[in-house]
């Protein structure tokens, strides 16, 4: 499905089409919740490699925890545009399909505030994926990210948002 928009019915752009941080402070505060998925695919071998914790550079899924919530938290510096946030949670978790070589990631935050969290959502799912290629990428170069997508929204004018399953 192929939307057509005009400039003015983007948040981002002010009226002459310019790139403008949207203003928040007449939003109420509601609690927004945003879930985001990634998917790693690689082979057995390395998810047994995971799973078991044998790879060199250490426990591969702790550090792309770490990683993706440390993402989450520093969205607004690396997206332009996007305003700084006070985070309540940011959780990050990992599914190991061994028989496809597959890693899921969902990640999930939460805030009370006057403005989502699908780019901290989204931001944490990617480089949790990132990391885990960097961690990994020793033992298998042709790991693959893909399906990095907004899973779930609740809270704001939009309402409650869940995406089709894939």
């Amino acid at each position: 499905m192929t939307a057509t928009l005009t400039h003015l019915e983007l948040t981002h752009l002010d009226q002459s089409g310019a790139a403008a941080m949207v203003d928040v402070s007449t939003k109420p505060n509601t609690t927004r919740l945003a879930r985001a998925g990634a998917l790693v695919q690689t082979t057995p071998d390395v998810i047994d490699l995971i799973a078991g914790a044998l790879l060199k550079k250490g426990d591969v899924l702790a550090t792309a925890r770490i990683a993706g919530i440390m993402a989450a938290k520093k969205t607004s510096e690396l997206i332009p545009l996007c305003h700084p946030l006070m985070l309540s949670k940011v959780s990050v978790d990992f599914q190991l399909l061994p028989a496809q070589g597959q890693i899921k990631i969902e990640s999930c935050c939460l805030l009370s505030g006057s403005t989502g969290v699908e780019m901290e959502a989204l931001t944490a799912a990617s480089v949790a994926a990132l990391t885990i290629y960097d961690m990994c990428k020793a033992v298998d170069k042709a790991m693959i990210i893909s399906d990095i997508r907004l899973l779930e929204k609740t809270g704001g004018k939009s309402g409650h948002y869940v995406a089709e399953a894939i």
